[in-house]
Order: structure tokens, then sequence, then C-alpha cells
């Protein structure tokens, strides 16, 4: 299983690697891990992750999808946002079941989950049209928001034992 994740990861890879030759930035594999509690970070930094997951910059898959023939271009604005909130929750939340601490593994990947659950709603209210989607959207950032905080004191908690 963990090789079929690795080769999942190098994959993906390989297409965001020739998009950030263009531009020149090489930034982190694992994404944007901000959203992530002080503890989870840490714990990944103890898990070792493999140096396969250095230097790649996941924001930049939408680019590499073009280049590669997948068609971004075609893609409308809508589209392009929530694949962007769904590569924005993937690397980091993957990142997460390198931890030991299944608890810990389990609460650091649920704020990442709902982080992006939280971004999906966030599209959906700027581009959808269907008002009881929208009204569904607002619930779900009010109700993760409210658990993201419920996970994060949970984790605190877990440091501290």
């Amino acid at each position: 299983m963990r090789y079929s994740l690795l080769v999942s990861i190098a994959a993906v890879g390989l297409i965001g690697n020739s998009a950030m030759a263009q531009d020149g930035t090489m930034k982190g594999m694992a994404g944007d891990m901000s959203v992530l509690p002080q503890v989870c970070r840490d714990a990944l930094k103890d898990a070792k992750m493999p140096k396969m997951m250095d230097g790649m910059d996941m924001s930049k898959m939408m680019e590499g999808m073009s280049m590669s023939g997948m068609g971004q271009a075609a893609m409308t604005d809508a589209q392009k946002a929530s694949m962007q909130a769904m590569m924005k929750m993937n690397m980091p939340m993957m990142a997460t079941h390198q931890i030991k601490d299944p608890d810990l593994a389990f609460n650091c990947g649920m704020i990442v989950h709902h982080q992006g659950a939280i971004d999906m709603a966030n599209v959906e209210i700027k581009f959808g049209k269907d008002e009881a989607s929208k009204k569904m959207a607002e619930k779900i950032i009010s109700d993760q928001k409210a658990e993201i905080a419920e996970m994060t004191t949970r984790v605190a908690k877990m440091k501290a034992n």
C-alpha cells in the first residue's frame, strides 16, 4: 500500500515538475501545511516523510496538467477553483497518514479534510447559482470550522499527554 501511495505521488510529481521548471519555483511537495496545528506539523517531521516528497509544488499541478494536454484551458473558472481546492487538500491530507500515532493521524488528516470542505463550499458560494446549495455550503463552512476547532483542541491535549 505504501509503495502504491509513493508511486502515485511520484506520478503526480512528474506532471507538476515540467511547470515548475518553467517558472523556477520549487516548494515542498507536501503542499501548504499551514492549515495544520503545530502538533501535527511536528508529528510529520518526526515521521521522517520520504525524501522523494521534497522539492515539489502541488499548487503547480494545474499548470502541469494543462501542459500535458489535460485541457485546463477548457475548464470554467468554477472548475479550476474546485480543482485547486481539492489539490490544496490532497497532499497535506495524504501526508498526515505518515504520522505514527493513529489518533493523531486521524485528527490531523480530518483537520485538512474539513478545511478542504470549507474551500470547496467557498467555491459553491462564489460560483453556484442554486440557493439551496449555497445555503448548504454556508452550513458546511460553519460546521466544519467548529469541528476544526474541536480537533485542534484535541491534538493539543494529545501532545500534553
